[in-house]
């Protein structure tokens, strides 16, 4: 066939199939096609894009940041007014300073707007220091240090930076920018990375209101003619389209009629269900790969409607076989059963339950700039992906001292002291086996414990305790002490207690033995009062008693004879640098501060027996350890003891040196070394070193050590004479350095840096090492300086003549360099020294600062255990020279060593990806990204896991493997709903260059039969709330819809979340209250602490913010004792917390009770909080009825009403709750609302109706913990609010409160319900009505789990009860209530009810009051006659016959129908009122025109 005839071949079928649909649609009169949108904005204000850039490049580097404000001062001249244009220049400065994947990376970060709350929260802390008026940039000055605060990138910008830069370069002022706008716009930011869920509602019970909806104005332009799915049932029609432009309007009639046809919906039969899995699955894997990912998301998202023609899907059986094969493998190395998912970039474990799109982005980019890194560095991308899986990270292993000292007092000796003598002594015994947690007595010592301390300290007497404790209860561990005590030579003990301590120990244990010795110690610190400090009269008094018949003064005094090794325990304290005192270790591992408390001393002792026994059962097992050995010898070989633990070196928190460069700079040329920057300067000292190591031989050594100092001072020579020291040590290590001069450079100031230099660039590598080891000595230099001739020092085999040629060269270039490096690059002042080791900085060392032989040890076999002979295996396979090496071998540990310490790589190469997998090949030489994701594709994590890895692959090159990993044998649908996930690689613009309307979720072309509820899927820390929309977003019914329901929604807040603890019980301080807020302004927010794992969280937004403990009784009992994660430093009583991104954010708050509070209880029966404060939080949220000075009524006399509803008919419930509530009382009542699901259409109105019936209200709201088992149902979150947040919801100040189901009607007073006497109950609940005779067979609680269960007490509904808060929180109800949630919500089949079933199943545990039955009738459950007495009425759904709730409500209650109808005709009024104000606005408006 020719391409002609083939052509009208396709156009006379297509006119046939476009009969045949035209009458089709004219017999089905169908209706256009309807959608649903939903955005996400932000509060704040839109923040310029440039701004935004900027942040990002401060990530980066702070020289990136100054390089891109120097290149954008002005760059609003520099484009023509499009918002395209503006972007585009914004991306090309950006481009100058950035690699090509950075590139892209800040493209991603812009369209996430991931910067925009760094950008704001700069705002907020300007609003504190506002400028004067019409003024656009300005200074703050604070002494030395002036910020500016300006937006850059504008004229008045530009004349300010040059004018402060002239004066930073003459070193007048530090100069830190904060961006701060002017003028706002009036637009918000419109966010991204989060989904939007269209779930499928039951339409069992109809829940729908009858009251119709004004429809909104929609803006056409969010539809693009192209946007719709390209491909329906086959068609191509965005082909189509391009092909026959002039059948425009038949084709989208085609499409609509072929679109309505396949999201046809008939349930299916469950045989057609059990295959589902498998046969998307099969789907996926048969389209093209660069499609494949696309049919997922299309598949998983409109799963509902897709499901019947996917049961049309044969599956092979390789494909099974290969799924069932890679499943072992999934569960045996990763842990996944089947239909479970997970994702991993370059090995690292990406959690899509807890991890958002903005710690994804992280990983990215710092993934990017390691791999980067290793490509600059010249290494292949497949030995990149090999070392990347090094795990290089510091580890937390404990570094242990040799305590084989003689300053060391042991008390006893396990294998030698006659009160062990019964215990076995072989090693064996570590073998047998025992019950867990028995500490096994053996004759050995396997535990030692050393106390250092000092005598006069006020710890020490608790310490001695403990080891009192622990020596008199034989547990077998030997017990050692170090008293650190003057070391004066001629001190008398009659006057410094600590000396007489030693003395009166030494004379004990010289007299009798080291055992008496230890009582008389113990019984000198019983003499000591609690608080005080041991006194020489503690002491004598001790020594008179136990031996009348001894001069005290002969042994304490002066010239005392049992004084020796008194000097010997302060030499081991120092020596050792473990540390502040006291001191406490174990086999020589330090405890840490916080473990010195005496209980958790005890505790952790045991612990770290019964830990290190099992190391000591693997050694006897393995033979390499046996009776006859010297255990503590043993112990002492271990690799985790060194000479000396030095906390500069131990420590984790460490700067590198950026050493992932590669050039061709060198320092002797000081012009073009000063022209370098910071990078380039590196790899330019870098590639000028000698070294210096132990043998001439050619070897990889994996460690290199740079030492910093001025060698022309004795600070300098003594660090470089101890690098030499341990150089010659070992073969692992080589040496070079770098002079930092005390002064100007000159010949007579630089004799022994330019010795040195001029050795190593002339003499051969021993030479030069051994006369540099005789130039760091002290007489060396002192000849020097008198004079003496360089020449005179030279050692045997030097060539003197070509050295001193070097040496009285005219150029200084290599010291100028030195110097500039030292200062711009380490940031040492003149004359500082540091070590540098493999790229990590040590430094600068302060003036007297020991750093010797062993700390350089140290430094050395840390770097030989975590990342040096690691790296150097890899580089081995390199096949280059040695020195070369070397250098690779330092400058990737910089780099991997550098980055933030992750989770540890996953290997998972052995999956078979031939038929189950979805492969996506990288570009070649590139760098690329390794992807694995394992997912079954009709979960919810494959509706989010497509539209992310499809942006990745767009974002950066990445080499992608998608392994399926389904479940077979459904039995029920596996997924019910609909879902977008919003996320867009770039920003993206319209046609005019302006930009599109921000990222938003579209579900078009939806069915329209179904009813659907709407849910946001945000990342954890965000709040969120409906904001303008008249639609019922609870009950999207689309039939009834004209074309499109817009929802949008606004991020509320930002949580910040925390866990407080005691520091002396180490538990939660329950019902301690924190405040959050501003200098002018202390308490904006509140929050109590829970219970469970202290957790406590508070609502905030981007900006500096100050938390602290609430005014009344919270501080008065408790001080802030310290604080991790927060933005002030940890002893500081004013913390700090700066919120300037979307990430996660948790902070560790320890407090402590007051000496004078100790026996205080928080929450004791006095009464609460009487402080203005808390009053003052109370009217927080009031609106309209009292008057805030009205309110300090007695506060027992207001009705506390809290209630839950979503959705447009339960809010009309719940209006007319509150009027019936509100009819039959005369007490003042307020209501509680929870915001977090209530429309905007029922908060716009709660404010007009609190005036009108002078009522007060507060709208309050909890953000789900991250660590409570998640609920995804709409209907069962709210369930769950009903019941597991009660004691943190309200303030301390509520003591009662009632919760009223919205579907309720009142008919009495609810006063009486209030003063009800719960008889020591913290609740109280309605039991289930029994009277109903015809109901019998739905009463599920009289049969099976629940009737044993109960035994005997009655099944209590939730529509209705009372909580008496203040005994709720005494007894932790609500922590209980959740513990047992916790256990109970794992299994999908338990608390079906949960709100009801809860807290019936705590029955036993958390007791409820049986209110009387007329408290609640419902008319499904209780007879007619006892409807006559009921207090309450309840619309129940009525399981037998299905009654819709408005029919029911109008039915069964009178009085109904007068309060809805009295509540529309106030909306009537509202809504002209509202409509009348906005006439005046506009009419305004138009008249100042």
């Amino acid at each position: 066939m020719t391409a002609g005839s083939y052509g009208a071949g396709l156009r006379m079928g297509l006119l046939w199939v476009l009969l045949l649909s035209s009458l089709l649609s004219a017999v089905s009169g169908a209706a256009d096609s309807k959608a649903v949108t939903t955005t996400l904005t932000t509060k704040w204000t839109d923040t310029p894009l440039l701004l935004e850039a900027s942040e990002f490049l401060a990530e980066e580097s702070q020289e990136k940041f100054w390089d891109f404000v120097e290149a954008n001062q002005n760059i609003e001249g520099e484009h023509d007014d499009t918002d395209q244009s503006y972007y585009d220049l914004i991306v090309k400065k950006a481009r100058a300073v950035l690699s090509s994947v950075q590139v892209n990376m800040l493209k991603f970060a812009l369209s996430l707007r991931a910067y925009s709350a760094t950008v704001h929260s700069f705002q907020q802390i300007a609003s504190n220091e506002p400028p004067a008026s019409g003024c656009s940039a300005f200074f703050s000055v604070h002494g030395e240090k002036r910020h500016v605060m300006k937006m850059f990138g504008t004229p008045e910008f530009e004349r300010l930076h040059q004018v402060i830069s002239f004066k930073v370069h003459e070193g007048l002022a530090t100069y830190v920018l904060r961006h701060y706008v002017a003028n706002p716009s009036e637009k918000k930011v419109y966010l991204s990375g989060y989904g939007v869920e269209l779930a499928i509602k039951s339409q069992e019970y109809k829940a729908k209101d009858d009251t119709q909806v004004e429809e909104a104005e929609v803006n056409a332009t969010m539809f693009g003619e192209n946007d719709p799915v390209d491909e329906v049932q086959g068609f191509l029609f965005g082909k189509l389209k391009t092909v026959y432009p002039e059948l425009k309007e038949q084709l989208k009639e085609l499409r609509k009629h072929l679109v309505e046809s396949t999201n046809e919906m008939s349930p299916l039969k469950v045989w057609q269900m059990q295959d589902l899995s498998f046969q998307t699955a099969a789907r996926i894997l048969a389209a093209p790969a660069a499609e494949a990912l696309t049919v997922m998301k299309d598949l998983s998202q409109n799963f509902p409607t897709k499901a019947r023609s996917i049961t049309k899907t044969a599956v092979s059986s390789e494909l099974r076989k290969e799924i069932g094969e890679n499943q072992k493998f999934f569960k045996g190395t990763l842990g996944l059963q089947p239909g479970d998912s997970a994702l991993f970039i370059n090995g690292l474990h990406i959690d899509l339950d807890t991890q958002d799109i903005f710690s994804v982005f992280e990983v990215l980019r710092s993934e990017a700039r390691v791999m980067e890194g290793m490509r600059s560095l010249h290494i292949d991308t497949p030995f990149i992906h090999d070392i990347l899986k090094l795990n290089v990270q510091p580890s937390d292993s404990d570094y242990a001292v040799d305590i084989r000292n003689s300053a060391i007092y042991w008390i006893n000796n396990l294998e030698t002291d006659h009160r062990y003598s019964s215990w076995p002594y072989n090693v064996q015994e570590l073998l047998r086996p025992t019950f867990p947690g028995v500490i096994r007595q053996i004759r050995k010592n396997f535990h030692n414990l050393v106390i250092i301390l000092d005598p006069v300290e006020e710890s020490t007497t608790e310490l001695l305790g403990v080891a009192e404790m622990f020596y008199a209860n034989n547990i077998p561990l030997r017990i050692g002490l170090v008293f650190v005590v003057s070391d004066v030579d001629d001190v008398d003990g009659m006057q410094d207690a600590g000396v007489a301590l030693v003395r009166a120990y030494n004379y004990i244990s010289y007299e009798v033995d080291s055992q008496s010795a230890f009582e008389a110690v113990i019984s000198m610190y019983n003499r000591v009062p609690i608080g005080g400090k041991l006194s020489v009269g503690d002491v004598v008094k001790v020594l008179e008693k136990k031996f009348p018949y001894v001069e005290v003064s002969s042994v304490l005094g002066a010239d005392s004879t049992y004084d020796s090794s008194r000097q010997d325990g302060r030499a081991y304290y120092q020596q050792t640098g473990v540390g502040p005192l006291p001191v406490v270790m174990y086999n020589g591992i330090p405890y840490q501060r916080e473990q010195l408390d005496p209980d958790e001393l005890e505790t952790v002792t045991m612990q770290k027996i019964l830990e290190t026994t099992t190391f000591y059962q693997r050694a006897v097992y393995l033979g390499e350890l046996a009776t006859d050995q010297d255990v503590v010898d043993f112990i002492m070989n271990q690799a985790n003891v060194v000479p000396r633990i030095n906390p500069r070196v131990l420590s984790t928190s460490r700067t590198y040196l950026d050493l992932s460069d590669t050039n061709n700079f060198f320092i002797d040329d000081y012009a073009r070394f000063s022209t370098l920057d910071t990078k380039q300067k590196s790899t330019a000292v870098a590639n000028s070193l000698n070294y210096m190591t132990k043998k001439d031989d050619g070897y990889i050594r994996p460690v290199t050590f740079w030492v910093v100092g001025d060698f022309d001072k004795p600070s300098g020579r003594q660090l470089l004479y101890d690098a030499i020291r341990h150089m010659k040590t070992s073969n692992d290590v080589r040496l070079g350095m770098i002079n930092n001069p005390s002064a100007a450079v000159s010949t007579e100031t630089s004799r022994v840096a330019r010795a040195i230099w001029a050795a190593m660039q002339t003499q051969s590598a021993n030479n030069a090492k051994n006369f540099i080891t005789k130039l760091s000595k002290e007489e060396t230099a002192a000849a020097l300086e008198e004079g003496a001739d360089i020449g005179d020092f030279a050692v045997g085999g030097m060539d003197v003549s070509l050295f001193k040629d070097a040496y009285d060269g005219p150029k200084f270039d290599f010291l100028l360099s030195h110097a500039a490096y030292c200062r711009d690059v380490l940031k040492l002042k003149k004359g500082q020294r540091a070590v540098i080791s493999n790229g990590r900085i040590i430094g600068p060392l302060e003036e007297e600062e020991v750093f010797n032989q062993d700390d350089f040890l140290l430094l050395e076999s840390i770097i030989l255990k975590t990342s040096g002979e690691r790296i150097k295996s890899k580089v081995k396979q390199f096949g280059i020279e040695e020195d070369r090496a070397s250098d690779l071998v330092m400058k990737v540990d910089a780099l991997l060593s550098s980055q933030p310490k992750g989770e540890t790589r996953v290997e998972y190469d052995i999956a078979d990806d031939r038929y189950s997998a979805v492969k996506i090949r990288p570009k070649e030489g590139e760098v690329y990204f390794d992807v694995v994701a394992v997912v079954d594709p009709v979960t919810r994590d494959a509706q989010k896991l497509a539209p992310l890895l499809l942006v990745l692959k767009q974002l950066v090159n990445i080499n992608l493997r998608v392994f399926m990993n389904c479940q077979s044998k459904l039995s029920d649908m596996p997924l019910k709903s609909f879902y977008r996930h919003v996320l867009e690689p770039e920003v993206v613009f319209q046609a005019d260059g302006s930009f599109s309307l921000g990222p938003l979720a579209k579900f078009l072309d939806m069915p329209q039969s179904p009813l659907f509820t709407l849910n946001l899927n945000t990342p954890e820390t965000w709040m969120v709330e409906s904001v303008h929309t008249r639609y019922d977003l609870d009950n999207i019914y689309l039939e009834e819809v004209e074309n499109i329901v817009a929802a949008e929604y606004e991020l509320e807040h930002l949580l910040l979340e925390g866990h407080c603890f005691d520091v002396s019980s180490g538990q939660p301080p329950r019902g301690l209250q924190f405040t959050l807020g501003t200098a002018s302004e202390p308490v904006i927010m509140d929050t109590i602490v829970m219970a469970n794992l202290g957790y406590f969280q508070l609502k905030a937004n981007p900006g500096a913010w100050i938390l602290k403990m609430r005014k009344g009784r919270s501080d008065d009992i408790y001080k802030i004792y310290s604080h991790e994660g927060t933005d002030s430093p940890a002893e500081s009583d004013d913390i700090i917390v700066v919120l300037n991104n979307f990430k996660t954010r948790v902070i560790k708050v320890k407090v402590q009770k007051k000496p004078d509070k100790f026996n205080e209880e928080l929450l004791s029966d006095v009464t609460e909080e009487n402080d203005a404060g808390f009053w003052k939080s109370l009217t927080r949220g009031f609106t309209g009825g009292a008057k805030p000075e009205e309110v300090k009524q007695e506060k027992d006399d207001v009705i506390n009403i809290f209630s839950v509803a979503s959705g447009h008919l339960y809010e009309r419930f719940l209006r007319i709750m509150m009027l019936s509530v509100l009819k039959n009382t005369k007490t003042p009542v307020k209501f509680w609302f929870l915001k977090n699901y209530l429309s905007p259409a029922f908060k716009e109105f709660i404010p007009h109706m609190a005036q009108q019936y002078g009522f007060q209200y507060e709208l309050v709201q909890y953000k789900w913990p991250r660590w409570l088992h998640q609920q995804t149902e709409k209907q069962r979150i709210i369930w769950g609010y009903k019941i597991l947040f009660l004691d943190v919801l309200f303030p301390l100040a509520v003591d009662k409160i009632l919760f009223v189901d919205a579907d309720q009607i009142v008919r009495t007073d609810l006063k009486e319900l209030r003063d009800f006497d719960l008889e020591g109950a913290p609740y109280g609940y309605t039991p289930f009505c029994e009277s109903r005779r015809e109901m019998d067979g739905y009463r599920f609680w009289k049969t099976g789990y629940w009737a044993s269960h109960l035994a005997g007490r009655k099944y209590h509904i939730s529509a209705l009860y009372v909580v008496d808060l203040k005994k709720f929180r005494k007894i932790a109800a609500g922590d209980r209530l959740r513990g047992q949630y916790q256990g109970l919500s794992q299994d999908p089949n338990s608390l079906s009810n949960l709100d009801q079933d809860l807290p019936n199943n705590m029955i036993h545990q958390v007791p409820i009051k049986s209110l009387p039955q007329e408290w609640l009738w419902c008319e499904t459950w209780c007879d007619n006659s006892s409807k006559g007495s009921a207090k309450t009425i309840d619309l129940c759904n009525n399981p037998k016959t299905k009654e819709p709730k408005l029919q029911a409500a109008v039915r069964i209650v009178a009085e109904w129908s007068d309060y809805d109808q009295e509540i529309k005709r106030m909306q009537t009024k509202v809504q002209e009122k509202v409509q009348h104000t906005k006439k005046q606005q506009e009419t305004d408006a138009h008249t100042e025109l």
